[in-house]
């Protein structure tokens, strides 16, 4: 049984603004998260709830709620800005 992935809005209009071919990359691996919350790479963050799984220059931030089955993605950015 897969996972439930909920994007918030502010993640919503950060993708938005995201041109191809990151675009689709981004979002591939957003929603492969539903099949596997925990891919090879992702890293639990220090100083701040969540996780994060790196695509190319940009950064996934979300949450695991194992006991519901949801996963909340908090933010997308670049690597550059994302942490700030």
């Amino acid at each position: 049984m897969g996972y439930k992935v909920t994007i918030n809005k502010k993640a919503i209009k950060t993708l938005e603004k995201i041109s191809e071919p990151d675009y689709s990359k981004i979002k591939k691996t957003i929603f492969s998260l539903a099949i596997n919350p925990r891919p090879a790479g992702y890293k639990k963050l220090k100083g701040r709830a969540g996780f994060r799984i790196r695509q190319g220059d940009y950064r996934i931030i979300y949450d695991i709620f194992d006991h519901v089955l949801v996963v909340d993605v908090i933010a997308v950015g670049n690597r550059k800005e994302i942490y700030d």
